[in-house]
C-alpha cells in the first residue's frame, strides 16, 4: 500500500508517493508554481474572497488531483494522503472558513460571525474532500491541526522536524518562501511571526525569474574576474554550466547544460556576488544597468528592487522577533533556515545579502520541514495525535508584522537602503532615532551545518515537475469590442478573449495569472466588459476526465520536463 505527503506550499505545490511498508519515498512531484492566481499568499486569499472560495478550492483539487495522477500506481493501492501547509492553504483545501485569516480586526470578525474559527486536526474519507473529481476508495485524509490562525501546520512543521523546541539557547528559525513563517525560542517562550515577502525570494516577480525547475540557474560562484553559474539539470542537481563576464555577458566558457531563467537562491547569490565585487556599490544601482548571466537572461535595477523588498521583509521581521523577545543581535545562538530556499541558498551568500542573519553562532538548513511532517504523518500512527497535543500545550506569542511599529520603521530602513541607495551609516542613523539597537559592524564566521534534505532527489527517485498545471477560469465578457487591450496588457500573457456559441469570454490561465493583485486587464478594458469577479473553473481534462461521473485514471509516468 501507498501514501502521499503533500506540502501545499505559497509558491507551489510538492508531493511525495510513499511505500507505508518501508517508509521510502518511491516518487515525487512539484508544480512549476502556485495552481492560484496571484504571487503570494495575500493574492491568494484576496482570489479566494473576491472571486468565491469555491472556485479557489476547485482549483487546488484539480491540481492535487494532477500530482496524484503523475504517479505510477494504481489508486486503489492509495491508503493514505497527508497534507501540510499553512492555515489559508489548508483551509481553501478543505473549504472551510477564511475570513478569519483575511481580517485580523476583532470587530470585524465579531460581525461577520467567525471569531475564534478553530482548526483541528481531521482525517476525512478521500470522496468528502475530492468527491467525483478522483476515486480513492480506500484511501484516508490526514490534516494536522493549527494553533489558532496565525500559527498552521506548516509553522508547527518548523519546529517539530528541527531540534528547535528542545534549544535552551536563543534560537531563531525561519521557514524561506513568499510568506516567510518564523519563529524565535527565548528560554522557554516562544515568539511567531511571519513576513510577506513576495515572490522574489522563490524566483518570481523579476525579468528572467523563474521557480526551481530543470534549467535554472540556482547559484553563482566567482572564478578569477568571471562568474560560474550553477544550472539545475533534469533531476533537480545542481550541475557546473557556462563561465561567464557579467558586465558584458561575453561566455567565457560554453556549458551543454543552457540556462532559461533565474531562481531566488541564484538571485541571492548574484547579488551578493555582485555586492562582494564592486557591480553594485549601493543598491539597488548596477554598474552598467545589468548584469548579463546568458543569452536573454539578465538582473537589472528593478529586480534587485524586487528582490531587495523581499529581502527586507525577512530581515526586518527576524530583527524585529529578536528585539521584541528582548534580546541583543549578538546574543542569537542558533539561526535555522527550512523550505526550499533556506535549504538550497548558500548561506554566506544569505548573510551578505541580509536573508539570513550573520549576528549568530550557527546556522543550520534543514530541509522541507513541511513535506517531513506530512511524510511522518503517513509512516506513523502516532504521529497526528503528537502533533495535535503540541498544538494544545505550545504557549507562544505572535507577533503581527501589520501592526508592529519596530517592524514598520525598521522595514522603513530597508526599503530606503534597498531601492533608494540609502547606505548602512545611514540605515544606522535612523535605527538610532527609532530607539532601536543598531547592526553590528562586526562578526565572527559561524558553524555551518546542513542536515539531509526532505526536497532533494536522490539516485532513488526523481522528482517530476508538472510544468503546465492547465487550470482554466473564465468570466463572460458582456459587450466585448474584441480590442484585445486586455490581452496585450496581461504582464503574464495569461488571459485570451474568445468566443464560444455566440458568447464571448475572458480566459485566464489560473497558475500565470497575478491575479487581484494585478488586474491590468480590467483597467484596460475600454467598455468594462470584464471586472474579474464572475468566475467560474474549466475543465481541461489533462489528467483526469470526468465521463458520466466517474473519472478515468492515467498512470502512465510523464518524463521531466
Amino acid at each position: 500500500m501507498y501514501g502521499i505527503a503533500i506540502d501545499l506550499g505559497t509558491s507551489g505545490f510538492r508531493a511525495q508517493l510513499i511505500d507505508l511498508g518501508s517508509g521510502k519515498v518511491i516518487e515525487a512531484s512539484m508544480t512549476a508554481n502556485h495552481p492560484l492566481p496571484g504571487g503570494n499568499i495575500t493574492d491568494h486569499l484576496d482570489f479566494a474572497i473576491t472571486v468565491g472560495q469555491d472556485v479557489a478550492h476547485e482549483i487546488i483539487i484539480d491540481t492535487i488531483c494532477k500530482l496524484i495522477n503523475s504517479f505510477n500506481v494504481d489508486n486503489a493501492q492509495i491508503n493514505k494522503i497527508s497534507v501540510c501547509g499553512n492555515p489559508i492553504q489548508l483551509s481553501l483545501f478543505q473549504n472551510s472558513e477564511i475570513r478569519d485569516l483575511a481580517y485580523a480586526g476583532r470587530n470585524m470578525q465579531r460581525r461577520l460571525g467567525i471569531e475564534n474559527v478553530e482548526r483541528p486536526a481531521r482525517i476525512f474519507e478521500a470522496h468528502e474532500i475530492f468527491k467525483d473529481h478522483i476515486h480513492l476508495d480506500n484511501c484516508k485524509v490526514i490534516v494536522p491541526p493549527a494553533v489558532r490562525h496565525e500559527i498552521g501546520a506548516d509553522a508547527l512543521a518548523m519546529m517539530m522536524e528541527t531540534d528547535f523546541l528542545e534549544q535552551s539557547v536563543p534560537t531563531l528559525v525561519t521557514d524561506y518562501g513568499t510568506n516567510a513563517e518564523m519563529a524565535i525560542k527565548v528560554g522557554n517562550r516562544i515568539i511567531t511571526a511571519s513576513a510577506a515577502a513576495g515572490p522574489a525570494i522563490e524566483g518570481q516577480g523579476v525579468s528572467c525569474g523563474m521557480l526551481a525547475r530543470p534549467g535554472v540557474i540556482s547559484d553563482v560562484n566567482i572564478e578569477g574576474k568571471y562568474w560560474r553559474l550553477t544550472v539545475l539539470d533534469e533531476n533537480m542537481k545542481g550541475r557546473s554550466s557556462h563561465l561567464i563576464d557579467p558586465l558584458t555577458g561575453e561566455i567565457i566558457e560554453r556549458s551543454v547544460l543552457l540556462p532559461i531563467g533565474i531562481t531566488g537562491t541564484g538571485m541571492i547569490a548574484s547579488l551578493a556576488l555582485a555586492m562582494q565585487t564592486g557591480l553594485i556599490e549601493k543598491p539597488p544601482k548596477i554598474k552598467n544597468g545589468h548584469l548579463i548571466l546568458s543569452e536573454g537572461l539578465f538582473i537589472s535595477d528593478d529586480d534587485v528592487k524586487e528582490a531587495g523588498k523581499a529581502i527586507g521583509a525577512i530581515r526586518a521581521a527576524q530583527l524585529t522577533l529578536i528585539i521584541e523577545s528582548g534580546l541583543t543581535y549578538e546574543e542569537l545562538e542558533n539561526m535555522y533556515m527550512t523550505g526550499a530556499s533556506g535549504t538550497y541558498v548558500d548561506p554566506r551568500k544569505a548573510m551578505y545579502t541580509g536573508s539570513c542573519l550573520k549576528y549568530t553562532r550557527k546556522i543550520v538548513q534543514f530541509g522541507n520541514t513541511s513535506l517531513s511532517l506530512a511524510r511522518k504523518l503517513l509512516t506513523d500512527d502516532s504521529k497526528l495525535a503528537e502533533v495535535s497535543e503540541l498544538a494544545k500545550k505550545l504557549t507562544v506569542d505572535h507577533l503581527m508584522m501589520a501592526t508592529s511599529t519596530t517592524f514598520k520603521n525598521i522595514y522603513t530602513c530597508e526599503l530606503s537602503y534597498w531601492t533608494e541607495g540609502m547606505d548602512m551609516d545611514s540605515y544606522n542613523r535612523f535605527l538610532k532615532i527609532y530607539k532601536l539597537p543598531p547592526l553590528p559592524s562586526t562578526f565572527k564566521e559561524p558553524e555551518m551545518e546542513k542536515h539531509s534534505s526532505d526536497i532533494e532527489p536522490t539516485e532513488e527517485f526523481i522528482t517530476r515537475i508538472l510544468d503546465n498545471i492547465g487550470v482554466v477560469v473564465e468570466e463572460s465578457a458582456i459587450g466585448c469590442i474584441s480590442c484585445h487591450k486586455c490581452e496585450k496588457e496581461c504582464p503574464e500573457k495569461a488571459m485570451t478573449i474568445v468566443c464560444k456559441d455566440g458568447h464571448v469570454y475572458a480566459e485566464y490561465n489560473a497558475n500565470l495569472c497575478l491575479g487581484t493583485s494585478c488586474k491590468r486587464c480590467v483597467g484596460a478594458c475600454p467598455v468594462h466588459a470584464i471586472n474579474y469577479k464572475e468566475i467560474k473553473t474549466l475543465s481541461d481534462g489533462n489528467e483526469y476526465n470526468k465521463v458520466g461521473g466517474k473519472v478515468e485514471h492515467h498512470t502512465k509516468k510523464q518524463d521531466v520536463k
